[in-house]
């Protein structure tokens, strides 16, 4: 992996560590629970699905992996493909063995490019690759803040800062 790359993995990895925060920090009984918007299950199943779905090359891929196919009653009719109000709930179990799903392959996406792949044109999407991932970033911090500020309004504890990878 060239430097770039492992810049923007680094960052992907910071990004998703302060998800894997929320997921942990979330208390059991606000798992399910709609606070001015969608519930906490939701708002980080919406989160890693985009992950997931940005990191694949077309829809038919993401829809054809093992971990979809195995995990059907989850991802159900791809609700998250319509612009509509999601209803489907997730279980604390799903989400962690998704986030491990999405954690394993952001890490093994990045290992397998080459810095000409990064600046390849993506999907229908008017972006390059890399700009795609950056993007991936940015939306993965902004769910991430939002329900960290949930949580802190909860409990008071607060999002630990990450500025680059994922603590061990």
């Amino acid at each position: 992996m060239d430097k770039l790359l492992t810049i923007i993995n680094n960052q992907m990895l910071a990004a998703l560590g302060t998800l894997e925060q929320s997921i942990r920090d979330c208390p059991e009984d606000q798992w399910k629970e709609s606070h001015g918007d969608a519930p906490f299950c939701q708002v980080i199943f919406h989160t890693l699905f985009y992950v997931d779905f940005y990191l694949t090359d077309n829809e038919e891929e993401f829809k054809a992996q093992d971990f979809h196919r195995q995990n059907q009653e989850m991802f159900r009719d791809y609700e998250e493909l319509e612009y509509k109000k999601a209803e489907n709930l997730y279980t604390k179990k799903e989400i962690e063995n998704y986030f491990n799903f999405c954690l394993k392959k952001s890490e093994e996406t990045f290992k397998a490019l080459n810095e000409a792949d990064a600046y390849q044109q993506c999907r229908e999407k008017e972006m390059h690759r890399l700009e795609l991932f950056i993007n991936t970033i940015r939306h993965v911090q902004h769910h991430a803040a939002q329900l960290g500020l949930r949580i802190q309004g909860l409990t008071g504890k607060e999002l630990r800062y990450l500025s680059s990878g994922r603590p061990s």
